[in-house]
């Protein structure tokens, strides 16, 4: 696939348009490992998408058009799973992954046989479609609550949880809860906090929330690696680290979610004060 190779990256640079990037990673005749210079490309495109404000990654896994349609169906469903875990790796949230569907063969288009090959090998491929966020002005248009959430996150405390004074869209920043430094869990300091955190959020039933993990120390907003995993996820790591624990000492499933906010929103002060979790209350209901 070495000469395709001048190819694909100018159809790489011609893949980002308004409010939709798309990247396409091409595999060997019946395999759906990535080759070691289609991932290079894939990391190139997803540290792109690091000042971009992601809605949603759709991820679309084809095959040529030989082989079964069975074998073929499984075949690029594997190559889109092979995708979503990469992206999952480089630090992208899964939650923003909303389509991984194997589409299987794209029927053989071809004026002249001398191009077959390198046809088959165009259709031996993954399409990854980032979605842009509308501006906000767009969005208010839309969807004038999810504007006025945007606009009025004020940073609260887990004693308006325990006082009933919190609202959807509040923030809650989780003082004394930190991490070591490269890795996800907590230092042993921060466990009196996290058990507190837990005891309360059994107390109050209609809270639903977002964890949200951040890091310090990176360059622009890509995320940090996470020793014990190496993958660049450590912001989506520290919050599932929250999220685990919770579920432990009894927090339903269905009232949280977990995101990685990578460096986006550095604090300004101490770096173990960007190694920290954050939540965004999402729906406050009756505890009954």
């Amino acid at each position: 696939m070495k000469y395709l190779i001048p190819i694909l990256l100018f159809i790489t640079q011609l893949g980002f348009s308004q409010n939709e990037f798309t990247h396409d990673v091409y595999f060997d005749t019946d395999k759906y490992a990535v080759p070691l210079t289609e991932e290079n490309r894939l990391l190139l495109f997803i540290s792109q998408l690091d000042t971009i404000a992601v809605e949603k990654v759709s991820i679309y896994g084809f095959t040529d058009d030989r082989g079964s349609n069975e074998y073929n169906l499984e075949l690029s469903q594997n190559r889109a799973n092979a995708i979503k875990e990469m992206f999952a790796g480089y630090g992208i949230d899964p939650n923003l992954i909303t389509n991984v569907n194997g589409k299987g063969e794209i029927l053989l288009k071809v004026l002249n046989e001398n191009e077959v090959s390198q046809i088959r090998g165009l259709n031996r491929k993954v399409e990854v479609i980032v979605s842009k966020k509308l501006p906000v002005k767009a969005i208010k248009e839309n969807n004038k609550e999810e504007v006025e959430i945007a606009e009025d996150t004020k940073e609260k405390t887990t004693d308006d949880i325990k006082k009933g004074t919190i609202k959807k869209g509040d923030k809650i920043r989780l003082d004394k809860i930190y991490f070591k430094t490269n890795y996800s869990y907590v230092t042993s300091d921060s466990k009196k906090t996290l058990l507190e955190l837990a005891n309360i959020m059994l107390d109050n039933k209609g809270v639903y929330f977002t964890i949200q993990g951040h890091v310090c120390c990176t360059q622009n907003s890509r995320d940090a690696v996470d020793k014990k995993t190496g993958k660049r996820n450590l912001s989506l790591a520290r919050a599932k680290y929250i999220y685990d624990y919770l579920e432990r000492k009894g927090v339903e499933k269905k009232r949280m979610k977990f995101v990685g906010m990578r460096r986006k929103f550095p604090l300004g002060g101490e770096p173990k004060f960007d190694r920290r979790v954050e939540i965004l209350v999402t729906y406050v209901g009756k505890t009954n």
